[in-house]
């Protein structure tokens, strides 16, 4: 048997083998075998990507200039659309800060930004928890990294304090919202830290938070009122922007030094504009949309209450909620039973997650309805009563 079906076979016997899901997506609700169920495993925390109503409305007043659906080549050659600029203006005006730049994915934002900007004088300190395009990101860095314990704040400050002196820069690195347990980073605290050193740069991945906190919908660092304290603010419109791309919020400084060093932003095709348009559209709404946030809010109180109870030391305060099982059977048994009562979860395995702690990772969105968040509720509490 070669390796790579005996490493197939390997993953399937400690149930961690994943196939390609075949779907489609109706609402806030998925189709999948025939069957029709609450999505709570999408992203869409909003639920704005099949809103009808956003959808004519761009249509209607789309500029026929703006829809290409390819760029062709990579910014720095014929792929720098008007678009662009008018998008990261925006981006600029919104944050209060000098400038934005504007990415094709997450996954180029944060696998691109600290190669581009440390070097072998440089010390990067990460959240454990980080995601993995931060992780690999990490891993095309010529300076030294320490993972923290997840949001181990005297760890960290340790580890500023007996270093700080040997290098040139530190890098703190971390999310606002982390993606699978669903709990929140200290960014008061980071910023205090971060004030009694002129080295340390504090690097902010967003991703989970953007449209979803802050009174405009700029994420917790707004909501805290701290957007001026973050050197590399990250954020994607994949998720609660329902469009594709990310940027960064910094300085004019550091986005002219990214536009010249930064190897996922040269070496790639840039976005077709008509995508960015669309981003440029929801941006601009997302400032108005309070109500959806509220609601957002109160719905994940309501799942919380039931499940962080159930999950230990792993407490969500956001709209993202595990249900932690442990082994991967559970959560793949756990999950089938949900998909029959009507609920999309699906099973979170390693190594995604640590060994230990495969779960359903519960992803809310502002379409549901107060109903269907409390039939949700009833099937956890049958679920958690027969385990």
């Amino acid at each position: 048997m070669n390796s790579f079906s005996s490493q197939l076979q390997q993953l399937s016997l400690q149930g961690n083998l994943r196939h390609l899901p075949e779907m489609e997506s109706h609402g806030t609700y998925a189709i999948r075998n025939g069957r029709k169920m609450l999505n709570l495993s999408s992203n869409d925390y909003l639920g704005l990507a099949d809103d009808i109503a956003l959808k004519e409305e761009f249509l209607q007043n789309l500029n026929l200039q703006e829809c290409r659906f390819s760029s062709t080549s990579s910014r720095l050659l014929t792929g720098n659309f008007p678009i662009y600029a008018r998008l990261e203006k925006r981006l600029a005006e919104l944050y209060g800060a000098e400038s934005a730049l504007v990415f094709n994915s997450g996954y180029h934002t944060n696998s691109g930004i600290l190669p581009a900007v440390t070097d072998n004088r440089s010390l990067i300190l990460a959240d454990k928890l980080v995601h993995a395009s931060i992780v690999d990101g990490i891993g095309l860095c010529k300076a030294r990294c320490i993972r923290f314990r997840h949001n181990n704040y005297e760890q960290l400050e340790r580890l500023v304090a007996e270093s700080a002196s040997q290098y040139d820069k530190i890098f703190i690195v971390t999310e606002s919202i982390f993606s699978m347990d669903g709990d929140e980073s200290d960014l008061q605290r980071l910023v205090e830290l971060k004030r009694k050193y002129d080295n340390i740069f504090l690097y902010l991945d967003e991703a989970h938070a953007f449209g979803v906190r802050g009174v405009q919908g700029l994420g917790c660092a707004e909501e805290q009122g701290l957007i001026g304290e973050i050197d590399f603010l990250v954020g994607t419109f994949g998720k609660a922007a329902a469009s594709v791309g990310a940027f960064v919020i910094c300085t004019e400084e550091i986005k002219q030094y990214l536009v010249n060093k930064m190897r996922t932003l040269i070496f790639t095709t840039a976005l077709p504009p008509i995508n960015l348009a669309w981003t440029l559209f929801i941006v601009n709404k997302l400032c108005r949309m309070q109500s959806r946030r509220e609601h957002l809010e109160t719905i994940s109180r309501k799942v919380r209450d039931v499940l962080n109870p159930l999950n230990g030391s792993i407490l969500s305060n956001s709209h993202i909620i595990p249900y932690v099982l442990g082994d991967s059977e559970r959560a793949i048994h756990t999950a089938e039973q949900l998909q029959r009562e009507g609920f999309y979860l699906l099973p979170v395995r390693p190594p995604t997650v640590p060994q230990g702690t495969s779960r359903l990772r519960i992803s809310l969105n502002a379409g549901c309805t107060d109903t269907e968040v409390e039939n949700l509720v009833r099937a956890l509490q049958n679920c958690s009563s027969k385990l």
